[in-house]
């Protein structure tokens, strides 16, 4: 569990920093919201290419830690074109890094979610425990950098990108290269008829709905902040509030997650998520509201995150796990990041920053509305089965 606890902090460390101040890099080189947008869009489109090609691969071999090494030593490679600012180039050079990055958490949590089961079962204390150093990984840096840019403005960002890139080669290779079982022949779309069950089918419909509402936030949140003049040392302040009340609830989650089933868990997730738009989007000129609203992320993000990966795992155990946590990444994070960066861009150059929260607030409910069926599609399966 070690290993892996450093391979989660390592990589969060790098979405630590990378993720909230990619888009102010970006403006930093005089690039306008449509291309910011657009740099941003390449890492969800990847994300509906990759995920699912590095699970594929890692069912079909077993070898999920080999690939994690090939994937990880592949995007500190990419990071070397961030020294090269043509838009061109560094579109091409982020969309590669992204291509391996991308593929990279899937494999983590099909491998971890094999760790952690015992006897089949999903151990949320274990997981919990683990995915905790990622949080502190993520809160390091976010801190950190939002200070280092304060003071030093963003020209070392790319040398940022190199350094937690590095650090995530250096964990994936501690990680054990423990082979798994492969996939058996003539199963290979069992994957596929698994999503098209009622239940599996409104779960990825809720999550895209819950993640895509929160794309304004890892898009553009710090966009809106700098926007309504609060400092990047304040901006990283509030992210890394979000971040410590997420370690709280994977670390304590294990007491009181039993409390309620998974569907009425992803309810309460997205009815937390429609406050949090709401106050991020009509009352951000007050700084303690803002501080309110980023502490919802511990609901909104680590119990939605753990919710999530315990139906991944009971729902596509074995064989399918690569492949699960692989759609899961490609219909959550990837289709409705290209849409929320693209049309996010469109909206702010049009209507401003704000209005891309108060649309954001309308995906939540309508994401709610989508967990509400699921809880009660699996509530009366369950009835059918106890009857």
């Amino acid at each position: 569990m070690v290993s892996f606890a450093a391979l989660s902090a390592s990589y969060f460390a790098h979405i630590g920093f990378f993720n909230p101040y990619l888009s102010l890099w970006l403006k930093d080189q005089g690039m306008t919201l449509w291309v910011i947008g657009l740099m941003g869009s390449m890492q969800s489109l990847s994300r509906i290419v990759a995920p699912y090609l590095w699970g594929w691969l890692s069912d079909h071999t077993g070898q999920r830690v080999l690939l994690l090494r090939a994937s990880a030593g592949l995007a500190l490679l990419g990071s070397l074109g961030m020294s090269f600012q043509e838009m061109p180039w560094l579109l091409g050079m982020l969309f590669f890094m992204f291509l391996n990055t991308s593929g990279m958490m899937p494999m983590t949590e099909a491998a971890l979610s094999h760790w952690v089961s015992v006897g089949g079962v999903f151990d949320t204390h274990k997981y919990g425990r683990v995915r905790l150093f990622g949080s502190l990984g993520f809160l390091l840096t976010v801190c950190c950098a939002g200070a280092w840019f304060e003071n030093h403005g963003m020209k070392d960002f790319p040398l940022w990108t190199f350094w937690t890139l590095l650090a995530v080669n250096v964990s994936v290779w501690a990680l054990p290269n423990a082979r798994e079982s492969v996939a058996m022949r003539g199963h290979q779309a069992s994957v596929f008829k698994e999503l098209l069950k009622a239940h599996n089918a409104w779960f990825f419909t809720t999550m895209f709905f819950h993640v895509l509402s929160h794309m304004c936030i890892y898009f553009y949140l710090s966009l809106y902040l700098d926007h309504l003049g609060y400092s990047k040392t304040m901006i990283g302040l509030l992210w890394g509030l979000g971040v410590v009340v997420e370690i709280g609830a994977f670390y304590t989650q294990s007491r009181w997650i039993h409390r309620f089933s998974l569907g009425q868990w992803l309810m309460i997730c997205c009815a937390c998520m429609v406050l949090r738009m709401a106050l991020t989007s009509f009352c951000s000129q007050w700084l303690i509201v803002l501080f309110l609203a980023q502490a919802l992320h511990g609901v909104t993000f680590a119990v939605q995150h753990t919710a999530s990966i315990s139906w991944l795992a009971t729902y596509f155990p074995g064989r399918l796990r690569g492949r699960g946590q692989a759609l899961y990444s490609i219909v959550a994070y990837g289709v409705s990041g290209v849409i929320g960066s693209v049309a996010g861009a469109w909206l702010s150059e049009s209507y401003g920053l704000q209005s891309l929260f108060t649309i954001s607030l309308v995906l939540a409910l309508i994401g709610f509305a989508c967990a509400s069926a699921l809880h009660l599609i699996v509530k009366k399966r369950d009835n059918r089965l106890e009857a």
